[in-house]
């Protein structure tokens, strides 16, 4: 494994991919309520935002921190690289985890802003019922499942139009829309518009996510094994460039949304 950039860095890679990514979310979703009025194409104008933004944020900042923009992510590849020795220590997880959610309520402030909104406006929008619980565990499952899938397959390279592309879906084949990530859900309760989530129903959407996180483990476990082949364990998905400047092609971390 090659030295990895300073941790400062990558936490600012994190705070600043998933700021920019809840930026794309709720002032897509912002943006597509005030040209139309059909839910379906709002949803629509929303999800295709995400994609694009999605992929590009991973491309983009990958090579600095994996682009995990998401703690479930984060915590997946601390737990898959425990048996390796290369996986990322109790306090990179934190440093992630902390920019992650950080960047997350900028990137909803900061849509607000951009549309004239109020800055911090408690969203109204009520999410709370078994069947988008069961609809986040399965996005984030799936979502475990494709990351740490590809990079035990040898095709880590794919990741960003591939991850970007199951949440694409995920906004439409799940009941909750695909939140599968807990600072995003955090972030989006900032903003009371199409795209928020009231406060009350944070902390079961964050539960479910997490137990998505667990079944997602277990599914690659059992259709990959239990060991990733020639590789760290905690290192999924986006080729990443050591502190030095120079890529290499063996070294890889991780993504999402």
């Amino acid at each position: 494994m090659t030295a990895a950039a300073p941790l400062v860095r990558r936490a600012a890679a994190e705070f600043a991919g998933t700021g920019a990514l809840v930026t794309v979310v709720v002032g897509s979703g912002i943006q597509a309520a005030k040209l139309s009025q059909d839910i379906g194409v709002q949803l629509l104008a929303n999800s295709l935002a995400t994609v694009f933004g999605l992929g590009v944020l991973i491309t983009l900042l990958g090579p600095v921190s994996g682009a995990h923009f998401n703690p479930a992510v984060t915590l997946a590849a601390w737990w898959s690289g425990r048996r390796s020795g290369e996986r990322l220590t109790v306090r990179e997880v934190g440093a992630y985890v902390c920019a992650q959610t950080a960047g997350a309520i900028g990137g909803a402030v900061l849509a607000d802003a951009m549309f004239a909104e109020r800055l911090v406006a408690w969203s109204t929008h009520d999410r709370w019922a078994p069947h988008l619980w069961l609809g986040e565990v399965v996005a984030t499952a799936g979502l475990v499942l494709l990351i740490f899938g590809l990079a035990r397959t040898g095709r880590a390279h794919v990741a960003p139009v591939a991850v970007a592309a199951y949440i694409g879906a995920a906004y439409w084949f799940t009941s909750s829309t695909s939140f599968a990530n807990p600072a995003v859900t955090v972030g989006r309760m900032f903003s009371d518009t199409f795209a928020g989530i009231a406060p009350g129903s944070v902390l079961p959407f964050v539960g479910a996510q997490l137990v998505g996180l667990v079944v997602g483990l277990g599914l690659v476990a059992v259709l990959f094994g239990r060991h990733a082949p020639d590789m760290g364990e905690g290192e999924v998905v986006v080729p990443q460039v050591p502190h030095d400047g120079h890529e290499r092609e063996d070294d890889l971390v991780a993504s999402d949304r």
